[in-house]
C-alpha cells in the first residue's frame, strides 16, 4: 500500500472519530443506529470507533446510549491549566467581580476565536456555566475587539477571511471598515464596548492582556443593559478594570 494512501485512509479515520465526538455533543448523547444514521456511516464503523473512545475513557456507555465522558473535562482542565495567564488572572479577577458586583470573565483567544476560560457571575447572571468552554467569534463582543485592536493587521485580516464577521445581534460589526474604525476607538480609549453585539440586553467592556508587546488574553465585565450603561462604563468601570490587567499584568512578568 502506497504511503499517501495509508495516510488519506487515517485521516479519514479521524474526521469520522471527530465527527462522532461533535454529534454526541450536539446531541447529549445517542445510540449507534442514530449516530449512523445521523453521520452516514456504516453501523460497524460507528460501533469501532464508539469502543475505543469507551476504552480511553472519552465515552460511557450506558446500555446502548453513548454519551461523552469525564476524560473530556480532565484533559480540557489540564488544558486551561497550562495557561499562565490563567493562574496570574484568577484572584484578580475574583475581586474586580467582587469590587464591581458585575460578571467577570477571562476569554483567551486561539485560532482566530475566543475561548471563555473562567469566569465569576454576579448572582443573577445569565446562564454562567454553559458559557465557560463557550467559543466566541472576535469581532462581536467587548473582549474579542480588545484583542484585535492589539494584533498586527495581517493577523486581523486573517482572522476576519478565516471566520468572516457573521452577525450575532441586529448591533453586531459584519462591515470591515467598520470594524477598523472600532479597532481604532478602542486602542484610542484603552478599552473595548459591546452594546448588545453579541447578546441582546448584554453590555460589556473588556481591555486585553499584553505579554511581549502581543495580546494574550481579554478580562472582560459583563452585565443587563440597564446597568451598565454607556455612563457607568465610562464612569464606574473601566477604571477599576483597567487596573486589574494592570495587575495581571505584573504578575505575568514578576510572579
Amino acid at each position: 500500500m502506497k504511503e499517501d494512501e495509508s495516510d488519506g485512509r487515517s485521516i479519514k479515520s479521524n474526521e469520522t472519530l471527530f465527527a462522532i465526538v461533535e454529534s454526541l455533543r450536539e446531541s447529549e448523547g445517542a445510540g449507534v443506529t442514530e449516530l449512523a444514521d445521523r453521520l452516514g456511516l456504516a453501523k460497524s464503523t460507528v460501533h469501532k470507533h464508539l469502543v475505543s473512545l469507551e476504552r480511553h475513557g472519552y465515552v460511557v456507555n450506558e446500555d446502548g446510549h453513548y454519551r461523552l465522558g469525564l476524560q473530556f473535562f480532565n484533559v480540557g482542565v489540564s488544558v486551561r491549566n497550562q495557561f499562565e495567564v490563567y493562574h496570574a488572572a484568577k484572584e484578580r479577577i475574583n475581586q474586580l467581580a467582587f469590587d464591581v458586583d458585575e460578571t467577570v470573565w477571562l476569554i483567551v483567544p486561539e485560532n482566530g476565536m475566543g475561548m471563555f476560560i473562567y469566569g465569576v457571575p454576579r448572582s443573577e447572571s445569565f446562564s454562567f456555566d454553559s458559557t465557560i468552554g463557550n467559543w466566541v467569534p472576535l469581532h462581536a463582543n467587548s473582549a474579542g475587539k480588545a484583542i484585535l485592536a492589539h494584533l498586527p493587521e495581517r493577523k486581523v485580516l486573517e482572522t476576519i477571511d478565516r471566520h468572516g464577521l457573521p452577525a450575532r445581534t441586529e448591533n453586531t460589526i459584519t462591515d470591515r471598515d467598520a470594524l477598523f474604525e472600532e479597532l481604532e476607538r478602542v486602542r484610542e480609549r484603552g478599552y473595548a464596548v459591546n452594546y448588545q453585539e453579541d447578546l441582546r440586553g448584554l453590555h460589556a467592556l473588556a481591555t486585553p492582556v499584553i505579554r511581549d508587546g502581543r495580546p494574550i488574553a481579554a478580562v472582560a465585565i459583563a452585565g443587563a443593559a440597564n446597568r451598565l450603561t454607556e455612563e457607568r462604563i465610562q464612569a464606574e468601570l473601566s477604571e477599576p478594570l483597567l487596573e486589574a490587567v494592570d495587575d495581571i499584568e505584573l504578575r505575568l512578568v514578576y510572579g
